[in-house]
Order: structure tokens, then sequence, then C-alpha cells
């Protein structure tokens, strides 16, 4: 198992567990959790979902419940309001801190990833781009008068590199992009090397075929609308979901705001949602399985299957778990 120069003989690794939505990724984190701790090594999660993030935003994230979290320390879950703008780059500082906080108490830190970026903004050497609020709000000025497709067009007369990779709906990325262009001057949307930045990790990926991927993907969605989805996007509407500029575009929420703006109907946007999270999920799979560093392994299929993955990661990470030696020492 890749990874970095270790900053000391007592420091824990970060475990970070990896896979596409839909996988089982907040259960087997929430037993790893438990079952490290029963060998005598407590563990705390922290969240690398941009959008569980949010208050009240619980069923279209499918966020955990406090009875899901099973009594394990859970870290970055709701701690924005819906207004308010998350950044890959705050992320990163955010995550690494907490990070930081488990390894001063003498926790694990399992790191719970559904984007391939997020999670690699937090355990490699990524450095962002300075911010300036002033040139970001004269941006953002600009985006709110002619709209995302003219600022696009403006960004392509600027970066036509930038522009390719950002699609002309998407003012955030537009806004971001126009800003460090003119703070740095240019604007290269280049991934760094794989280089991990905050000392030993283990990676673990939780992979299953496309077809069950949907099946899964399309059952949730159904739990969600069943949940009472549709309300809770309704009740966001009065605390200012339509404003904030990263969680109305959040899956699910989207299209829900789309059927309450008459713009399409419930089963549309149900449909919808159903089909653009099949979507992010290919691609969240795609990126992770570029990893190499990634060790994989078949995603639980029923709950009791949860066991035989956390098995599977005590021993990747050289621990026998609760009934072997708990004294081995923790691999990464």
């Amino acid at each position: 198992m890749t990874t970095s120069p270790t900053p000391g003989p007592d420091v824990p690794p970060v475990v970070v567990l990896n896979g596409p939505t839909a996988s089982g990724k907040t259960a087997v984190a929430v037993a790893l959790a438990q079952a490290l701790a029963a060998s005598g090594r407590p563990a705390e999660i922290v969240n690398a979902d941009s959008m569980l993030v949010y208050r009240g935003m619980d069923i279209g994230t499918a966020k955990p419940t406090l009875a899901e979290r099973g009594g394990v320390t859970h870290h970055l879950i709701d701690i924005m309001d819906v207004t308010d703008t998350a950044s890959v780059a705050e992320f990163q500082t955010l995550a690494r801190e907490a990070i930081t906080g488990c390894r001063t108490r003498g926790a694990v830190p399992v790191l719970v990833g559904g984007s391939a970026l997020y999670v690699r903004a937090i355990v490699d050497d990524f450095d962002f781009p300075g911010t300036d609020p002033a040139v970001r709000a004269r941006w953002e000025e600009r985006l709110a008068e002619v709209g995302a497709p003219a600022l696009h067009e403006e960004l392509a007369r600027r970066s036509p590199s930038a522009a390719a990779g950002i699609l002309p709906g998407n003012g955030r990325r537009i806004v971001r992009a126009l800003e460090v262009i003119e703070l740095t001057g240019h604007f290269e949307p280049v991934i760094p090397d794989r280089r991990y930045a905050i000392g030993p990790v283990a990676q673990l990926g939780l992979g299953l075929p496309r077809d069950d991927l949907d099946e899964r993907i399309e059952a949730r969605v159904g739990r969600m609308w069943e949940a009472g989805f549709v309300d809770e996007v309704r009740g966001l509407i009065p605390l200012g979901l339509r404003d904030g500029l990263t969680a109305s575009r959040a899956l699910g929420y989207r299209q829900i705001l789309a059927f309450l703006d008459g713009q399409t109907d419930e089963e549309e946007a149900r449909q919808a949602t159903v089909v653009r999270t099949r979507q992010f999920a290919r691609k969240q799979l795609g990126w992770f399985r570029r990893d190499p560093r990634i060790v994989w392994t078949n995603a639980p299929g029923a709950s009791e299957d949860v066991g035989r993955v956390v098995e599977w990661a005590l021993s990747e990470l050289g621990i026998q778990g609760e009934r072997g030696d708990a004294s081995a020492p923790a691999r990464g």
C-alpha cells in the first residue's frame, strides 16, 4: 500500500474509504471505526462529501442519522447554512484540521469520500490559488447581470483551455476561473502528481458492477422520495436554498427546485435525479479507478456483508480485528 513519509512512529494513518454513491461507504466506515476501537485504536470519521456540510440537507444527501453514526464521532457534517458557498480549498483546510485533531487525540482518522477531487485535495500535495473577496464579488455581480453562458464566453476569450473544462451553466466555477486569471494572469486546471501531504495514508475502495450500481441508485432515490425529499427541499427554500451557489446545485435538490418552479413534473424530477446520480457515480468510480494507490474490494451487498468488508479492511491495515492481535501495527 502506497504511503507518504511517516512524520513519527506514533502518528495514526489516515484511512481513506473511497467509492461511488450508494456503495455502502457510510455503513462500512462506522463499522470499521467501531472495529478499530474494539482493537484498542479509537477512530473518528471525517466527512469528505461536500454536501453533507449543509444543515437541513439530510434526505437528499443520505446524511447518516445520529443512530446510523453508531456513537462514532463525525466531523464536517452540518457546519454550514444552505446559503454558504463551499469550496474545495476551504474543505481542504477544514478536513486537514479535523485530521490533525484526531491524531492529536490518538484517534485514527477515517476519511469517507464521495468526490475524488475532494479526497485528493485533502490527502495529496494539492495547492490552490489565492482568493480576493473584492475580485470575486465583482465577477459574481457580473454573473448576476449577464448570466452564466455570457460569462462563459468572456472566460473563453481570456482562457480557451479553462473554458473548455467548465460547463457554460456552471456560474460558480466560471467566476472562480475568472478570479484566478485576474489574480495570477493564467488559469491552469492541472491535477498535481499523486503525492501524500499529510503523513501515512491507507486508501481502500468499494467497487461494484455498473448494473448493480444503477439498481442501487434507483432504489436509493425511491427511498428518498418516500422519506419526504420534496418536502425537505420545500422547507429549505425559506432558508435561502435558491441563493446557495453550491447547495442549490446538489443532485436531487436542483431537480426538485425545477419541479417546484413548474419547469417539470414530479416524476420527471425523480427520473432526472436517478439519471444524474448514475452519471455522477460512474464519473466518481472512473476517477477513483485511476488512482493506483487504492486497494479495492467488492462493496457490501447486504447489512451482514459489511462485516466481510470490515475484516478485509482490518487485514489491509495489518490488524487482525477484535478477536485477533490488537498490537499488530497498522500499515500505511
